[in-house]
């Protein structure tokens, strides 16, 4: 019985850990008093989505939110074609100018050497334009989708890497972390699975329109109680251990 406790103390740790991971996405704030339904937080480069999905039209308003130095960019988009790759996909690009003002490209990332050429024909429809800011060392990307094929599944990716001297956008390393920035998500349920050639696992959405769903207190609870079973155990005679 005493392994039994510790493998029971054991997985409420896990899913203590989870749920904490969960309620960093949703104590994100945003500028202009914008509020987004689901979040997501990534698996990679300390970054997170949020999202609101309205099945009406097939769209999504988007925030994506990454840390970087000032002199840094950030990118997020979607590959409608390939899973699991940055070769591609559409997306949206956050950086700095010289002077500081933030501006946003929009590209096609057509090969590994794309030559990142500021285009509204991404291989989605983006019905208002994106926007971008920089706060707190982080950049936050703004942008309305209309989701690819009209599905709510769709390979998303996201990167962040160095500028150069003018603000041009130089190539990202290629730390494990940059290499697995990419998963498969589903903008209606939240869930996500790891891209194919990714090392990622399973993680599941967290949802900002309901505190009452909010798993936190629970596993909390859990996790005391498990500690209190597993204590109280220690002092039973040996033949009941």
């Amino acid at each position: 019985m005493a392994r039994l406790l510790l493998l029971l103390l054991g997985a409420s740790v896990l899913l203590l850990a989870s749920a904490v991971t969960a309620q960093d996405c949703l104590s994100a704030t945003f500028s202009g008093g914008r509020t987004f339904g689901k979040c997501n937080s990534l698996p990679s480069l300390s970054a997170s989505l949020h999202w609101t999905y309205h099945p009406e039209n097939g769209t999504a308003d988007v925030a994506f939110r990454a840390p970087s130095d000032p002199s840094g960019w950030v990118a997020w988009g979607i590959n409608p074609d390939s899973g699991g790759s940055m070769e591609g996909s559409s997306v949206f690009v956050a950086s700095q100018d010289g002077s500081g003002a933030v501006s946003i490209l929009m590209t096609n990332l057509e090969s590994t050497s794309p030559s990142l050429t500021n285009t509204t024909a991404l291989k989605f429809k983006v019905p208002a334009g994106p926007a971008a800011e920089y706060s707190d060392r982080a950049y936050t990307i703004y942008a309305t989708v209309e989701l690819p094929r009209n599905s709510t599944q769709q390979f998303t990716v996201w990167q962040a890497g160095p500028a150069t001297s003018n603000g041009g956008i130089s190539p990202h390393p290629t730390a494990p972390a940059n290499l697995a920035s990419t998963q498969r998500l589903d903008f209606l349920s939240g869930s996500s699975t790891a891209a194919p050639n990714s090392k990622l696992h399973r993680r599941n959405v967290s949802s900002s329109s309901s505190s009452d769903d909010d798993p936190f207190p629970l596993l909390l609870s859990l996790f005391f109680c498990s500690i209190f079973i597993f204590f109280r155990l220690q002092r039973l005679p040996s033949f009941l251990a």
